[in-house]
């Protein structure tokens, strides 16, 4: 990642510059890497709450009353019995069972529903979408640019958001939205989120941005966190990251993420024909989580190897882990590998030309209590 002058700007950026962030493109925008420790950064989502900017991210509206129906053929998942207010993390795969991206999808009225999107695809899903719902009754319309995505996230986002809305906090289950105020704003309030601790998406418009982030950055114990703490934090919850993890050369079942798939849902879907037959055939390589014994963490694109140095497999994420104090990775490895999570698992991680030993483990790395 580096700053490009053509990268776009969040309407939280002259805040980030005050703040002094490492600013760095990524995915098209100009993104705050970190802002002073990654570490600290990462260690207070853990433990008490950090703020993000994620309003890189694609929001894409369906509505219409054929919207539900649309989704389910568009999409792996059974979206139209979700009920209003509920959320569901899915994919949208490629006629051959590809993964395009995978989605958040919240129901917010009977015929409306938000699809959120990477950053990186989220034209790729808008014009997949587009194309997939002809015939349906439903519009698909492109509001990212309308949109600013704050997220509080951490054992202690409850009660620091709490101070701000009326909404009913307690009640608001995990992967569920509302709407209400938050510090005078109008907002979308989701409980979801990428780091493995509670913590709450806020939908806002562009140009109320600012000031909830200031309402909120405000508070004692609230810190700003950047991309860096959100991908180690991400990582040891064993959330998959598109183009690492997921690719268009992935399966879901590869990813160990069938459960998404919906075969048995009503009607065909894009790539259900694949997908069947994936699923009755054993995948030629699963994702594991690693754990390094040494010191030196492994890398995106690293090769894990056997006892005596034959290729079976490859990083697909790796950093320090702040929780464990020992370097993790999930990588794709030979089916074939033994599953033998702990010691002795025989496989290392070729680390600049250096076998470094690892264990197995299973994901995730990180659960919280």
């Amino acid at each position: 990642m580096s700053t490009t002058a053509s990268a776009r700007k969040t309407p939280l950026y002259e805040v980030h510059r005050e703040l002094g962030a490492n600013l760095v493109d990524f995915a098209g925008y100009l993104m705050p890497l970190r802002y002073a420790s990654e570490t600290a950064e990462h260690r207070a989502v853990r433990t008490g709450a950090g703020l993000f900017d994620l309003s890189h991210m694609g929001e894409i509206f369906l509505q219409g009353p054929g919207a539900g129906p649309a989704l389910d053929h568009a999409l792996v998942g059974n979206l139209s019995p979700m009920a209003v207010g509920k959320a569901r993390y899915t994919m949208i795969c490629a006629p051959d069972g590809g993964v395009l991206d995978d989605l958040i999808v919240y129901r917010l009225a009977p015929e409306t529903y938000l699809v959120v999107a990477n950053a990186a695809n989220a034209a790729t899903v808008r014009d997949a979408l587009t194309e997939r719902v002809a015939g349906f009754e439903a519009a698909v319309e492109d509001r990212s640019g309308e949109y600013a995505l704050i997220a509080l996230q951490g054992p202690e986002a409850q009660g620091i958001l709490a101070r701000f809305t009326a909404a009913p906090l307690p009640e608001l289950k995990y992967y569920a939205i509302t709407a209400e105020e938050v510090a005078g704003v109008d907002a979308l309030i989701a409980r979801t989120g990428y780091t493995g601790e509670d913590g709450f998406e806020l939908f806002v418009s562009a140009g109320d941005a600012v000031r909830l982030w200031r309402e909120l950055a405000a508070v004692e114990g609230v810190v700003p966190a950047g991309l860096a703490a959100r991908d180690s934090l991400r990582l040891e919850a064993g959330m998959p990251l598109y183009g690492n993890e997921l690719t268009l050369e992935t399966t879901p079942f590869e990813a160990g993420l069938g459960r998404v798939v919906k075969l048995d849902k009503p009607g065909d879907f894009v790539g259900k024909a694949a997908l069947a037959a994936q699923a009755q055939t054993p995948p030629g390589r699963k994702l594991v989580g690693l754990v390094a014994r040494g010191r030196r963490a492994p890398r995106k694109g690293y090769e894990v190897v056997t006892s005596d140095g034959t290729p079976c497999g490859v990083v697909t994420s790796g950093a320090p882990s702040p929780t464990l104090g020992r370097p993790i990775a999930m990588a794709y490895v030979d089916a074939s590998v033994p599953a033998d999570p702990g010691a002795g698992s025989g496989l290392a991680v070729d680390v600049r030309g250096r076998q470094e030993p690892v264990d197995v483990v299973e994901l995730p790395f990180y659960k919280r209590s």
